[in-house]
């Protein structure tokens, strides 16, 4: 059954008991609902909602004594509700948004430093997602050997970020040929990505054949080499673990064990947190929803960042079920605006 066939006096009290449960932490009561709400209903109404919300599976009662908790189907109520309802602003995070800054610089310094405004305001594990290089347009490259298997690729952004990857490769190059190649990657592609540039040597490398077939051949075979490499190395910036240990009391210690193990294998974890990458302004997944048993006692509020209409990666908060979604929310939206701000500005 879903939230739209409630009536208003069973949101009211749904919404009510969330709030209340988000803050104290504790099952509620029907007093207390009856004392809070602006309904005028008596404890025996507020008893009877409470039964009917729990047979519907947005609440459960701990004990029989106890008042009620909600479910992940109670707080995924209480999150849509908050977009619904546009509660989610700037502003009510609790500082000025101005206090979030993020300095241009080192690029891996950019994310760590996002990452830590995450975790610091949040009180919360704070993560930011690298961009893939090949999908960042770029305004020069160059390719360095430094090996006979190596080949480094550096690219400035068109935004002034300097970005460099070291690639893997069967194919001898000489520093001769890549920077022919250099060259004309620059001359044909400045102000496009390294997925464009591998598509169009695809579908017309024919064209070069006679004349510089053997460089463009193996132009071709070292980008598809490094978007192997890249599918697997997806980098993840983690900030706060020790935040969460702090919280035992939200957190069954065989679930958060688990969720530290995820966080070791950082590969994996960022793969999971890629998939969620989508154009919501902000995308909040409670428990189950996310679908991978390690992190099923959590939360994950997240946004993606970029610039010119271009998704490079996402960021966002891992915390228990009970958390402060009304401040952590907007925390999110701003830090991706701030991010995406810093890496846009040229």
């Amino acid at each position: 059954m879903n939230s739209e066939v409630l009536r208003e006096k069973d949101r009211n009290v749904l919404y009510l008991l969330v709030e209340g449960y988000l803050k104290v932490g504790r099952p509620v009561s029907s007093q207390f609902i009856a004392e809070k709400s602006s309904l005028s209903i008596s404890s025996a109404t507020a008893r009877n909602i409470m039964a009917k919300l729990e047979k519907l599976g947005y609440l459960s009662q701990p004990h029989t004594s106890a008042g009620r908790v909600p479910t992940d189907k109670g707080l995924r109520f209480y999150v849509n509700c908050l977009f619904e309802e546009a509660l989610i602003t700037q502003g009510q995070f609790g500082f000025p948004s101005h206090e979030i800054q993020i300095e241009k610089g080192d690029f891996d310094e950019i994310l760590m430093r996002a990452s830590q405004i995450l975790s610091d305001y949040s009180d919360n594990l704070g993560f930011v997602i690298s961009p893939r290089i090949s999908r960042l347009n770029f305004k020069h490259m160059r390719l360095i050997k430094i090996s006979e298997e190596k080949v480094m690729i550096i690219l400035v952004t068109t935004s002034n970020i300097v970005l460099s990857e070291v690639v893997n490769t069967k194919h001898y190059f000489t520093q001769v040929e890549l920077d022919r190649s250099s060259h004309y990657i620059n001359e044909n592609f400045r102000g496009k990505n390294l997925l464009f540039i591998r598509d169009y040597l695809a579908k017309e490398i024919p064209e070069y054949r006679i004349r510089v077939e053997n460089t463009m051949q193996k132009l071709t075979e070292l980008l598809k080499t490094y978007f192997s490499q890249e599918e697997e190395e997806n980098q993840i910036f983690l900030k706060g673990t020790s935040k969460l240990l702090e919280k035992p009391e939200l957190f069954d210690m065989k679930h958060l064990n688990s969720l530290f193990k995820s966080f070791e294998e950082k590969a994996k974890l960022a793969k999971l947190l890629s998939d969620f990458i989508s154009l919501d302004r902000v995308k909040v997944l409670i428990g189950e929803e996310m679908d991978f048993p390690d992190i099923s006692e959590c939360s994950l509020i997240l946004s993606h960042y970029g610039y010119d209409q271009q998704v490079l990666g996402s960021l966002g908060i891992i915390g228990p079920k009970r958390i402060p979604y009304k401040k952590i929310i907007p925390l999110v939206e701003c830090v991706a605006k701030q991010l995406s701000h810093t890496i846009s500005y040229k």
